[in-house]
């Protein structure tokens, strides 16, 4: 259904089952925000926990990212609906993150980089139909996804698959080029995630306060900016 002008603001993230996305939910849902949030698989999860106590204002659907029949299914399930920012939160790194790009194997490679570069930039053009027309539309992305600040390697796989999203984004950006819409590539920094490991040097307690100001502060800018989670401009 449209939302009145009377409504509070709402927002899409795909991929909210754990980590990040999870406490982003949680976070926006604090902030008075109606959420939809999605997971993966049909099993229960911390999620569905969140909607029960939620009082309606938090919706869980359901995609895989790597499936295009998902992401088509989502669109129709949500037609009608209008969201004020769409952010894509899922994300993936291979099993060794210290192996070279020399080293991978092609299957966990095609992996990554489908999961990670692939898949948002599906999610974004499919469902951008889906977002105010001077709404923001973000995806996250990492600080190792630059190319000028990569001067100590590591984590090869990982890094490409986020500057190819980087470089994806830049081109879905110029073809929006006039639109009113804000776009975002987030860098939230090492956090301690089942993603970014034990030894990451940032809770998701303290981050998300910091992740949920960048995206709000955006949605009044326009275009495309690479940001980390003070605010502050990444080098491409």
């Amino acid at each position: 259904m449209m939302p009145s002008q009377n409504e509070s603001p709402s927002i899409l993230i795909i991929g909210a089952s754990r980590g990040l996305g999870h406490a982003m939910a949680e976070g926006f849902l604090k902030l008075g925000w109606r959420v939809t949030g999605t997971v993966r698989g049909s099993g229960h999860t911390p999620l569905h926990d969140l909607a029960g106590a939620s009082n309606g204002k938090l919706v869980v659907e359901r995609i895989d990212i790597t499936r295009v029949e998902d992401i088509a299914a989502l669109r129709d399930r949500l037609e009608g609906n209008r969201f004020d920012v769409l952010f894509v939160n899922a994300g993936t790194t291979n099993e060794n993150p210290g192996e070279t790009i020399a080293e991978v194997s092609t299957d966990e490679f095609v992996q990554v980089m489908v999961t990670n570069a692939l898949s948002p930039m599906r999610v974004v053009e499919g469902l951008e139909g889906l977002v105010t027309s001077d709404g923001l539309i973000g995806v996250m992305s990492s600080g190792q996804g630059s190319i000028a600040n990569n001067e100590r390697g590591g984590r090869e796989v990982y890094r490409g698959s986020k500057a190819a999203l980087n470089q994806y984004m830049r081109s879905y950006a110029a073809r929006q080029a006039g639109s009113k819409r804000a776009l975002l590539l987030l860098a939230p920094g090492w956090i301690r995630t089942d993603l970014g490991g034990d030894e990451a040097p940032y809770t998701v307690e303290e981050s998300i306060p910091l992740i949920l100001d960048v995206i709000q502060r955006k949605r009044s800018r326009p275009g495309l900016e690479y940001l980390d989670r003070d605010g502050k401009t990444v080098p491409w």
